[in-house]
């Protein structure tokens, strides 16, 4: 299947290098420490963080000096047109430890020591990229609980249309039709990669250009929430009268 016309348009009328919609609320449950909810097009995450609190694992394996992180993906039996006869199949489990290294690059668990910090992830509708959406919604939501991290964790997945041309933040139609797909997760200020993942081998020809889109699409959304994010704080400061003589006294 041709995933670009003649005119360079992608199925859903995007450019090859252009991200889907992002919207994205902080602060959408009251129980946990810290929430979110994201949309990446038609792919929709709810991310949730408790802690840090009393470590309820094994207490004896735990280390001492830092903190332990407990990860969950999940995917809802509606999130996808085919029914899921198992809530927790072999891939979730695969993308909870995925999950749970590019989150474990950036927080500050040291600060955190003898605790537990718990970050559950589903997917309410699927539509392509579903892991790096949830690592971009579990950013979010760390930042909402106040979990100090020395820097954001964004990820994007891209892919090969026609053989030849790179595209950024991939649909499911796209992931399933194009060629193989590469996932990353990087930190956008230093530039470390926190993960990196292919569906399938990939030609060396055709790595560099695929992992640059994605790259580059990381670097883009870290520029929308990050504008989100001060606006979302704007807001709340202007709510509390923040900086005011009033406030402080």
């Amino acid at each position: 299947m041709d995933l670009l016309s003649r005119q360079g348009l992608r199925t859903d009328g995007r450019r090859s290098g252009e991200l889907r919609r992002i919207r994205c609320k902080m602060g959408v449950f009251n129980q946990p420490d810290g929430s979110a909810y994201l949309e990446q097009g038609n792919t929709k995450v709810v991310a949730a963080i408790y802690g840090p609190h009393e470590i309820r694992t094994n207490r004896s394996k735990a280390p001492n000096d830092c903190a332990v992180i407990n990860c969950q993906y999940s995917m809802a039996t509606f999130s996808r047109s085919e029914r899921k006869r198992r809530p927790r199949d072999n891939k979730s489990a695969e993308l909870t430890l995925h999950l749970k290294q590019a989150m474990a690059t950036a927080i500050k668990t040291d600060l955190y020591p003898k605790s537990q910090i718990d970050i559950f992830v589903q997917v309410l509708q699927s539509d392509g990229g579903n892991y790096s959406v949830c690592v971009n919604a579990a950013t979010l939501a760390l930042i909402d609980a106040g979990i100090a991290m020395e820097e954001f964790v964004i990820s994007c997945t891209s892919s090969l249309a026609n053989g030849e041309t790179p595209l950024v933040d991939i649909s499911h139609l796209e992931e399933t039709m194009g060629g193989p797909s590469l996932t990353v997760a990087i930190l956008p200020i230093s530039g470390k990669i926190a993960m990196l993942e292919t569906s399938q081998r990939i030609h060396i020809n055709h790595l560099e250009p695929v992992l640059s889109e994605a790259v580059r699409g990381c670097r883009y959304i870290y520029e929308i929430l990050n504008k989100i994010i001060k606006k979302h704080y704007e807001e709340i400061g202007g709510a509390l009268n923040w900086g005011t003589e009033e406030y402080n006294i």
